[in-house]
């Protein structure tokens, strides 16, 4: 059985899907996500105004993931950003969550909200939700892109907060283990070795403190990101880097949240006290 999910730019805010949840059943969701509310028909700010295009709807079931080989290349990239999971973990789940509808704008099957009116005034930032394992990208307060991440694991937790993107590489060699060889290696947090890059993504949180990403969304941030700028003659920073926050914190003691279609039927919230704080 499907559970529906309206996915508008124009979410209806956390109370109106509360109440939809309870109406149709879906209960005990992990997380609440009043954001939705502050991305209604429009936004306006420096002089900018979103026009929203028509509701769609998308719902989602749970399946066997066996046998893959029964979706296109272009289904299972999607499969591998809803169920959190690269293909080589993918077809080891026992189950994978699976849309009525594989024709829809990636955007639409975001978690992350369309638009963040916090951030209107940042030509880019990433935002990464640590209870979601899921970032989004934004420009001007406009989603561009998401995907699902993989953070530190129980023993290595990624630490939330207001970082900068500051310098990259293509191969990074990992100073704690040689054997890890990392692509797409995007540093926030430089002085802790904390960096966005590929790595495999087993559906849960796996790291050791970095973010792992899909490799086209790791290669995409890696081009699409501007890192920090270093004042010549100097070593100081004259410009810190396209801004990431991290937020919330990812219950170990819990299910994945993403595996339950229900979970789909509401937005991940971003603090509006954290952007104010911002370095």
């Amino acid at each position: 059985m499907f559970n529906e999910r309206r996915l508008s730019p124009a979410e209806k805010g956390a109370e109106q899907s509360s109440q939809v949840a309870r109406a149709i059943g879906e209960v005990n969701v992990p997380r609440t996500h009043a954001f939705g509310a502050l991305a209604r028909a429009a936004v306006l700010g420096c002089g900018m105004a979103f026009a929203w295009a028509p509701a769609q709807t998308i719902a989602y079931r749970l399946e066997s993931s066996k046998p893959l080989s029964r979706f296109t290349a272009d289904q299972i990239g999607l499969l591998a950003k809803l169920n959190h999971a690269d293909s080589a973990h993918l077809a080891h789940l026992p189950l994978i969550l699976i849309p009525d509808r594989w024709d829809a704008d990636q955007l639409l099957y975001s978690p992350m909200p369309q638009a963040a009116p916090q951030l209107l005034q940042e030509k880019k930032a990433i935002v990464v939700d640590l209870a979601a394992q899921v970032f989004g990208a934004y420009e001007f307060g406009r989603l561009v892109r998401w995907g699902p991440v993989s953070s530190g694991n129980r023993g290595h937790r990624t630490p939330p907060g207001t970082y900068h993107l500051n310098w990259h590489a293509r191969v990074h060699v990992s100073t704690e283990n040689p054997k890890w060889v990392l692509l797409w290696y995007f540093n926030f947090a430089s002085g802790r070795g904390l960096a966005l890059h590929e790595y495999a993504l087993p559906g849960k949180p796996a790291s050791h403190g970095c973010v792992r990403m899909l490799a086209v969304d790791a290669k995409w941030l890696y081009q699409w990101g501007d890192g920090w700028t270093i004042a010549a003659g100097t070593k100081e920073v004259a410009w810190p880097g396209t801004l990431v926050l991290l937020i919330g914190s990812y219950d170990f003691s819990s299910p994945q949240p993403w595996l339950q279609p229900e979970w789909w039927a509401h937005s991940v919230s971003l603090p509006a006290q954290q952007i104010a704080t911002r370095k």
